[in-house]
């Protein structure tokens, strides 16, 4: 396993971590989570992602029990808030008091005195950016977590949080995560890299494979037992196009031709990427952990005509 700094903070996470969306308390049962969370420590993953409002809390508590073993220092535990996590008009969103009310519902949930990653899950318009970074400053100050972050704001979202957090002698965020795959990625090539260069930010990307889509998986139709086939799942099954899965059949064979499986192919085209500090990835059995992993050894095969190739294939 690689490390690489979050971006010129001193924190270090493995390029490849393992996130909770869908999974942990869905999709998969407590046993097989604990059982992936210690397999992936093994093999050197220190990231584990999560929120507030995955599995309505559960994925923490899944997560909290799964680490309560491993040495806590050696972990990067992460979480979010803004979606809906409690009755009522304050409830959601970013104020100080939904965030202070759901920072401390969280470490009770994962069972630890404090998260090292605290992202905002979305970005507010009903709060000031001033009173979210004051917040976050607070929480730092507390010791309840030692980094700040946001997920899906804008570049010029980032950019405002930032310079007001300067402006104010504030903590500043020091990472985004943003959705990137070969089917997103105008917000990060176009805006996000320039910002993450610029300001010394770090990136933890999710959804590398687009929903699973880019594993292949979905090149002959919806498996049963898929994640698409489920009947909760018709967003995904939105995207499963004709025309993406076509690139993603020339995909497959270009992978096949490097000794790669398409996720590998997939994962290891966002590592290739400086700006990346982390790719999260998801997994519902240890196969699948295993093939995410080998990724990592995949980078070094994207040469500049295999780039090339998969800029013509992602452009038809």
């Amino acid at each position: 396993m690689h490390y690489r700094r979050l971006g010129r903070s001193g924190l270090k996470v493995s390029e490849i971590s393992l996130g909770s969306w869908i999974t942990f308390g869905d999709q998969v049962d407590e046993i097989t989570a604990i059982e992936l969370v210690h397999e992936a420590f093994d093999q050197g993953i220190n990231f584990f992602d999560n929120a507030d409002m995955y599995a309505n809390g559960q994925a923490e508590v899944i997560l909290g029990k799964a680490v309560a073993d491993l040495p806590r220092e050696a972990l990067v535990l992460s979480s979010k808030v803004f979606w809906p996590t409690m009755p009522g008009p304050n409830g959601r969103g970013l104020s100080r008091k939904h965030i202070i009310e759901s920072v401390n519902a969280s470490l009770r949930r994962l069972g630890t005195d404090y998260l090292d990653l605290y992202f905002c899950h979305r970005f507010d318009p009903d709060t000031s950016i001033e009173e979210v970074a004051r917040t976050m400053d607070d929480l730092v100050h507390q010791g309840k977590i030692l980094y700040w972050g946001t997920s899906e704001w804008q570049a010029f979202q980032v950019a405002e949080s930032l310079g007001i957090s300067r402006q104010l002698g504030l903590v500043p965020q020091t990472v985004e995560q943003p959705q990137y795959n070969l089917f997103h990625r105008e917000s990060v090539e176009n805006e996000l890299a320039s910002l993450c260069k610029d300001h010394g930010l770090g990136l933890t990307t999710w959804s590398p494979l687009y929903f699973g889509i880019l594993t292949g998986k979905y090149n002959d139709g919806i498996p049963p037992g898929s994640r698409a086939s489920l009947e909760e799942m018709g967003w995904i099954r939105d995207r499963i196009t004709p025309e993406r899965i076509a690139m993603v059949r020339r995909l497959t064979g270009l992978a096949q031709g490097l000794s790669l499986t398409t996720a590998q192919l997939a994962i290891a085209w966002i590592l290739r990427r400086k700006e990346v500090s982390s790719v999260i990835t998801g997994a519902t059995h240890l196969e699948q952990l295993d093939e995410n992993l080998l990724a990592s050894e995949a980078v070094d095969r994207l040469t500049d005509d295999v780039l090339e190739e998969i800029e013509v294939i992602i452009g038809e």
